[in-house]
């Protein structure tokens, strides 16, 4: 076998050392990655330096008690956090009531049920679904799911539940079709894709020869999936899960066209109210520079930052778990 020469000839007779130019090209390569690596660095501490930096001056003024506090009110310049922080775990807890076991459905569907081309043509629907412009979901839920709430889900339901001890405080109040069970909807519908992308891998990665196995032994679908699958892949569920709560804990404009946008905090889920992310979209541009408000606007950014920090983390530790190298 021909060995090519260690040396190249350029056309001015320079000689030109094959392996000298390879490293050189590994140094430049290399330094290139560490600058994108560091550079994300970078770019995640400028945002919580910005963020903490500007929303000093409200957890100075207010002090613990802005995260306490239901007061919102830019006249006297009180300002507090709870109502937009109880109206983004609410519209995500209901979100993910709805969202989790719908994706579970679908998953579960499509990897042992569904014909392998249409497998692939509702897979393909379900990843273009998590490409639609959030603006979109929040016009189509102001036209069709408001209308379709207030005149037909929430008189139902405050009908038959609304009168049972504990449970009836969730169902209770005028039905306007604006507010945190029709933000969390919405929201379902949104974060459904990514859930259900993660437990479509997962369950596709399962060894075949547990699932034959338990077949095998006489087991059902049902059986194979609650006893087999959902074990061997409970954490990566999880994280899947995580993932879709991190999407649903920040998002503005869909939640905004829906929710009501009102200052109230309150146990029905049919009531107005307003998370921390669209509470930002509106309020933002009518903000001073330097004002107090807009530091509690920056404030209120860094405590949603800092609960989809602990969300994703908690998520990367279930996906780390979950799926075997």
């Amino acid at each position: 076998m021909m060995e090519l020469p260690s040396t190249l000839t350029a056309r001015d007779g320079t000689a030109l050392d094959r392996n000298a130019r390879g490293q050189y090209g590994d140094i430049i390569f290399g330094m290139i990655a560490r600058l994108a690596g560091w550079s994300i660095l970078l770019v995640m501490a400028g945002i919580v330096i910005v963020l903490v930096r500007g929303g000093w001056s409200a957890f100075s003024t207010f002090g613990p008690a802005f995260i306490t506090s239901t007061a919102w009110n830019p006249i006297s310049h009180n300002f507090g956090a709870a109502t937009s922080i109880f109206g983004t775990l609410a519209t995500t807890v209901v979100a993910l009531a709805f969202a989790v076991p719908f994706a579970f459905g679908v998953a579960f569907w499509l990897v042992e049920l569904a014909p392998a081309t249409l497998a692939r043509f509702i897979e393909t629907a379900v990843q273009l679904l998590a490409a639609v412009p959030s603006i979109i979901f929040g016009m189509w839920g102001f036209f069709i799911v408001v209308p379709f709430m207030a005149h037909y889900v929430e008189p139902v339901l405050t009908h038959y539940l609304g009168h049972v001890p504990g449970i009836g405080l969730l169902f209770h109040g005028a039905p306007y079709g604006t507010g945190l069970l029709s933000g969390g909807l919405i929201l379902a519908i949104m974060v459904t894709p990514f859930i259900c992308s993660v437990m479509t891998d997962v369950f596709v990665s399962i060894p075949a020869v547990l699932k034959e196995s338990a077949f095998g032994l006489g087991a059902t679908r049902w059986e194979v999936m609650r006893k087999i699958v959902l074990p061997w892949s409970r954490q990566a569920v999880m994280g899947g899960i995580m993932l879709g709560t991190g999407r649903a804990l920040g998002e503005t404009m869909a939640v905004t066209f829906v929710i009501g946008n009102s200052n109230h905090l309150g146990w029905s889920l049919f009531a107005p109210g307003n998370t921390i992310a669209s509470l930002i979209a509106l309020e933002f541009p009518e903000s001073a520079a330097g004002s107090l408000k807009l530091s509690a606007l920056l404030a209120l950014g860094a405590i949603l930052m800092v609960i989809s920090f602990i969300t994703l983390a908690c998520s990367r530790i279930f996906l780390r778990r979950g799926i075997p190298g």
